[in-house]
């Protein structure tokens, strides 16, 4: 197809030689597309040769893969045309020193160790190059330094390819408005000059750790329940940063991360990695009936504990299916757009995947980048 664009968040490929765009079901797609840029995200359509996994000549002439859709009059008839975005960034001197020096920092952490290490690592199809790959017992972990700019779809890209291809993607950045967050298994340190993260000294990771916590909702605990306010006599579960766990967690220090990513010692949840240590001696008798969860913190009420609460699901969780209104009438609720609905990881119920964060179960205690 010559005209034609990728939706990013939809998942589509759109026709623009159709009236309806080869997607009778979505009559309201025109005019969605055709939004100017300053009012929609700049990475919702996408080169369709880039998608594809071609090399589009246009990123030779400074321009992206991002499109936007014009009128255009040919042949005495007016059409849709699609174009690509200019480039409205490049790295600085500052970032690239940064990104170098993170680089360096867990290759020299992970080879210390007697890890596996490989700085730019290409993959097996010459599709992606990973900043750094360690692997260890747990398997292999691509780590990407993320200090300039970056879009939403391309993290979501280059993690599923980097999935493809036996790796588990994570990425570390410095900014807390970066587009890594929430998009795939993230950390985030303090934005420090390239020195520091040169230096031996400890760099703390202060975001996208956190801790799953399980407790039973009683006069004598001091959480108070998250549902009525008193003490309701069943099991809560959520996560919660270090310092907001009772009893405090430590805080995770980068260098150690990258060790036990490796190790195995932290599993991928959904947004973040989980360690695999247990909170204590398990009181676990039968499986629990799942009162309720709150979809804006990833806490989840029981009857019961769960035997295995983190156990990870034996297969994909599948949400319901939705009416267009109802998936729509959802997303207002829960104030996000319509293609970041999807299932709890524990009941199927329809959430907010991204600001959720409730990691496919995988773990009895743990952080999560």
């Amino acid at each position: 197809m010559a005209n034609g664009v990728y939706h990013t968040k939809y998942g589509i490929t759109i026709n623009l030689n159709f009236e309806d765009l080869g997607h009778p079901d979505r009559p309201g797609l025109l005019e969605e597309i055709t939004q100017p840029v300053g009012e929609r995200d700049r990475d919702l359509l996408q080169c369709l040769t880039d998608y594809r996994g071609g090399h589009c000549q246009c990123a030779l002439a400074d321009k992206t893969p991002w499109m936007f859709v014009r009128r255009q009059r040919r042949a005495g008839r007016v059409v849709w045309v699609a174009a690509h975005l200019p480039l409205t960034h490049a790295a600085t001197p500052e970032e690239s020193d940064k990104h170098k020096a993170m680089k360096e920092r867990i290759a020299r952490s992970a080879f210390r160790h007697g890890l596996d290490v490989q700085v730019e690592a290409r993959s097996s199809d010459g599709r992606i190059v990973t900043d750094v790959l360690v692997s260890g017992a747990g398997g292999r972990v691509g780590w990407e330094a993320q200090y300039s700019p970056i879009s939403a779809s391309r993290v979501r890209r280059r993690s599923g390819r980097a999935r493809e291809n036996g790796m588990a993607p994570l990425w570390v950045t410095g900014d807390a408005s970066s587009e890594i967050i929430d998009r795939a298994p993230w950390t985030r340190v303090d934005d420090v000059p390239w020195q520091r993260i040169a230096s031996p000294l400890a760099m703390i990771v202060r975001g996208g750790v956190r801790h799953l916590q399980i407790w039973k909702c009683t006069a004598s605990n001091e959480r108070s329940c998250p549902e009525t306010g008193s003490h309701c006599g069943r099991f809560h579960s959520g996560w919660f940063l270090p310092a907001l766990c009772v009893p405090q967690e430590r805080a995770t220090a980068l260098d150690e991360l990258v060790v036990t990513t490796a190790d195995g010692e932290h599993v991928r949840g959904t947004r973040q990695l989980l360690p695999l240590r247990q909170p204590g001696p398990p009181v676990l008798q039968r499986p629990a009936s799942q009162a309720g969860h709150d979809v804006r913190y990833g806490l989840h009420t029981f009857g019961t504990t769960p035997d295995h609460p983190c156990r990870a699901p034996s297969r994909p969780v599948q949400m319901r299916r939705l009416a267009t209104r109802e998936r729509a009438a959802i997303a207002d609720e829960l104030g996000c757009p319509v293609w970041e609905i999807g299932p709890c990881a524990l009941c199927a119920e329809p959430i907010h995947v991204t600001a959720a964060r409730v990691a496919s179960p995988a773990s009895a205690a743990g952080p999560q980048p």
